[in-house]
């Protein structure tokens, strides 16, 4: 088994930014790294070599894919200069939520080693989000490669499961208070505290609705991503959804 393998199957990425080979032109292209499940990439249209851009690795729900997880944030990528990648998990959902890392580890550092050779990509700003199943597996993952991501966005999450811990990225969390398929009591109450007496900064915002990402609160979570924000302490605040 080889040294990445054995990274994988442990939750670590290798992928890091690097100057790129070539520039991709702005605009929505597909991965094209699998025929089947894939993935897709966003480059905005201000996107310059001369200026590295920000980047949200977008991660999908269960039954979901990279168009779901990229729809909720390509609204937002022009007007903050953010580079989006979604990938496709390599079944319905991610491999930590089914009991262990590695094929979607693999397939996601095969994902950012694409990006980062073909996009101009700043390494103090790269996050990973999620939404749902996605946001559980990017608290897990962001929290294992907090070498990498700076920032973890998690939209209404069931769980935080690092293999390991690396790092001290800021954390991004919403969660409707009316969510009947991931109860808020029984998820993010209970996961953003582990996560403040650990030792991390998270920005913490409750709204009310069900099991869904409302535009305001995907546009706050970009805003504190690109801005910087370590994130606040961490006490619920109700919005309008």
């Amino acid at each position: 088994m080889s040294a990445d393998r054995d990274q994988n199957d442990e939750g670590r990425l290798t992928a890091r930014p690097q100057a790129p080979a070539r520039v991709d032109r702005p605009g929505l292209r597909r991965l094209g790294l699998d025929p089947r499940r894939d993935g897709l990439v966003y480059v905005p249209m201000a996107h310059s070599p001369e200026r590295p851009a920000p980047l949200i690795l977008m991660l999908h729900g269960a039954g979901g894919n990279g168009h779901n997880a990229l729809g909720m944030l390509q609204p937002l990528a022009d007007a903050y200069g953010v580079v989006l990648l979604a990938p496709d998990a390599r079944q319905q959902t991610w491999d930590g939520i089914r009991g262990g890392f590695g094929p979607d580890v693999a397939f996601i550092d095969r994902a950012l080693e694409q990006v980062f050779s073909r996009c101009a990509i700043d390494p103090a700003r790269i996050a990973i989000g999620g939404f749902s199943d996605g946001a559980s597996y990017a608290l897990s993952l962001g929290l294992a490669n907090g070498d990498l991501f700076s920032h973890v966005i998690a939209f209404s999450p069931g769980f935080a499961a690092p293999p390991g811990r690396r790092g001290r990225p800021g954390v991004f969390v919403t969660h409707g208070t009316d969510d009947a398929v991931l109860p808020i009591d029984a998820c993010s109450r209970r996961v953003v505290p582990r996560l403040t007496r650990a030792g991390y900064t998270v920005d913490y915002r409750e709204f009310a609705g069900p099991h869904t990402v409302p535009p305001a609160q995907a546009r706050d979570a970009v805003k504190w991503f690109v801005r910087g924000a370590s994130g606040a302490p961490a006490a619920p605040r109700q919005q309008p959804g």
